[in-house]
């Protein structure tokens, strides 16, 4: 078989795709040769997803991916994309338009989620036996060629969001993200996937009626972390929202990534994150990386958990996931691995206590307590938020005028200028004594050292 010629790109995400970056090569050969992409999906066995399999496979599960749209006439997402809509104003009316900064990324994320593959024709020309051309089996129906995905007989709702540069629909990320979520909630999602981020860790308080709607209506919402190297230091919004399943990305020894990951207290598992591989808009394949990669593998977990056990609540999900996850890192829970790695196998086949609580937290008790909010109408609309389209997450902070220094905030100033004046007056009289020796120079001058002995006459004999 040839190997498909691929095209390399450095390119990473916009700040507002914080959750990957494209780090490896495109492919766009075709179809025929994608097959070599299965074989690249370490994470389906590393996580214990073909093991998972055996119990669920996602079916009657829609899980809706915010993102910039998804192509559903790519081959191994044929028949999984079965809705959608566009928040921006300037995507296709069924999310199916890759719009913003970067166009591939709904597409690779929703391919790693629920791909179902698909089946290469053979060539009427190929001289292979009968026998050997036979299909190999193959874990969902589309195919043993493309990528498969996490849940692959989940359904994909699209909802397209222009972020990361300025939208010419002229719709804030303030005004798409509340609007996403609830559409999501609104049409049926059991689960929401947000493989996007931000650099700061709060968010608009335009987001907090949204969010609190998914989670009265009992809907996972899971977010990635976002990446160092896209400067994502630390955990940013939404993935800071309490109750939302953050998820941190691991490199290839399985270990906290350095690049592709980031790091706070709101974490709560662990997946892949490098050297992934997913679909592009067209049908294409590209290798990547990142907590954009990574929340996808934990969405479609979500979905094989509520394919599996329908009438469990969003908190119970949520708790099966990371109460089953391996511990990583300090013992416990920790600001890089959460309550651990990702264990899928585990999370669908153990035995885990029922819980009437996230323990992630909870957006109303947080809007209770930070925003004292009234929380007793859940499809209160949104507040209105600026019709700016720049591509800023965050309200902008304003800077506290600081008062007059008191007695003891001004110690360290006069401390400080008490030794600037000793200094100068050393200086002055170092100069002074300088004046001095050059009026009354020293009877023999003084010779620079050169780092040698002076050698010594030997006694006279007498």
């Amino acid at each position: 078989m040839t190997v498909p010629h691929r095209r390399a790109i450095s390119a990473a995400l916009a700040a507002m795709l914080a959750g990957g970056a494209l780090l490896g090569a495109l492919a766009t050969a075709p179809a025929a040769a994608a097959d070599a992409w299965r074989d690249k999906e370490f994470w389906l066995k590393d996580s214990g997803v073909t093991a998972a399999w055996q119990v669920s496979k996602g079916a009657g599960v829609k899980v809706a991916v915010i993102d910039s749209g998804v192509d559903g006439n790519h081959p191994d997402l044929k028949g999984a994309v079965t809705g959608g809509t566009d928040v921006s104003g300037a995507g296709a009316p069924n999310g199916q338009k890759s719009i913003g900064a970067k166009t591939e990324h709904g597409t690779l994320v929703a391919t790693m989620l629920a791909g179902r593959g698909h089946t290469t024709p053979t060539p009427p020309s190929a001289s292979a036996s009968p026998t050997a051309s036979a299909a190999p089996t193959t874990p969902a129906s589309g195919g043993p060629d493309g990528t498969i995905g996490v849940a692959p007989e989940a359904e994909i709702l699209s909802v397209s969001t222009w972020l990361g540069s300025p939208n010419p629909g002229g719709k804030t990320d303030q005004e798409q993200i509340p609007d996403a979520v609830r559409w999501a909630v609104d049409n049926g999602a059991k689960v929401i996937n947000i493989s996007l981020g931000s650099t700061s860790p709060d968010w608009p308080q335009s987001w907090d009626a949204a969010f609190l709607y998914a989670e009265q209506k009992d809907v996972v919402i899971v977010a990635a972390a976002g990446n160092r190297v896209g400067g994502n230091i630390q955990v940013g919004a939404p993935a800071t929202i309490p109750g939302v399943l953050t998820v941190a990305g691991l490199d290839g020894e399985g270990r906290a990534s350095v690049d592709s990951s980031s790091q706070g207290i709101s974490i709560g598992v662990a997946a892949p994150a490098e050297n992934l591989v997913g679909g592009l808009p067209g049908g294409g394949y590209a290798e990547w990386a990142g907590t954009s990669g990574a929340a996808p593998i934990v969405s479609g977990v979500a979905a094989l958990i509520r394919s599996k056990w329908p009438e469990m609540s969003a908190n119970q999900v949520i708790n099966r996931i990371v109460s089953t996850a391996k511990d990583a890192g300090a013992p416990g829970k920790d600001p890089l691995y959460g309550y651990g790695i990702l264990d899928a196998e585990a999370a669908l086949k153990g035995d885990v206590p029922a819980t009437s609580s996230n323990p992630l937290g909870s957006i109303a008790d947080w809007i209770r307590v930070h925003r004292r909010g009234v929380l007793s109408e859940p499809s209160q609309a949104p507040v209105a938020s600026p019709t700016s389209a720049a591509p800023t997450l965050a309200d902008p902070t304003v800077p506290v005028a600081k008062t007059p220094a008191t007695v003891d905030e001004a110690l360290p100033a006069a401390v400080v200028l008490g030794f600037g004046a000793l200094f100068v007056a050393l200086v002055t009289g170092a100069a002074i004594q300088l004046r001095k020796v050059s009026k009354n120079p020293p009877a023999v001058p003084e010779e620079a050292d050169t780092g040698t002995f002076a050698t010594v006459d030997p006694p006279s004999k007498t």
